[in-house]
């Protein structure tokens, strides 16, 4: 067997887009998240279990600083163009291997806490599964 290597990675100058516009310093978190879907069927004896994987579901989880001043925000991207489909790019070391996915709009939230920056979540959903892209 072959020994292999690993090389983690640090989020720390990653590129995120929404269609033609970069986000990356609006964004603190992005994560693509697949749901596993499993089909099970059981026989009458205690043997007769077999279980059968299927593709995964997958979301865009996005957490961004809440900003309802700059006309073209996050934001307001995504209240503005709530239930539509654009396309999505995340490089998690800009310059390096990316990913790309095509993801339904969903709002964020509006408001917070006081005394502390107002902050967004949302999972977007990904229809299919994130592509990998090699240049941005």
């Amino acid at each position: 067997m072959a020994l292999i290597t690993v090389t983690p990675i640090v989020l720390k100058n990653a590129v995120f887009k929404v269609a033609a516009d970069n986000y990356e310093s609006s964004v603190s978190s992005v994560e693509f998240q697949p749901s596993p879907t499993t089909s099970t069927w059981k026989g009458l004896a205690p043997t007769a279990q077999f279980t059968f994987a299927g593709n995964s579901t997958w979301v865009a989880a996005i957490s961004f600083a809440q900003d309802w001043e700059t006309e073209d925000s996050l934001s307001a991207y995504l209240f503005d163009h709530e239930g539509e489909s654009i396309v999505v790019d995340f490089y998690p070391e800009a310059g390096g291997q990316g990913f790309r996915a095509t993801v339904s709009i969903v709002a964020g939230s509006i408001g917070g806490a006081v005394d502390s920056v107002a902050v967004a979540t949302v999972s977007l959903p990904v229809q299919g599964k994130p592509a990998r892209i090699v240049t941005p």
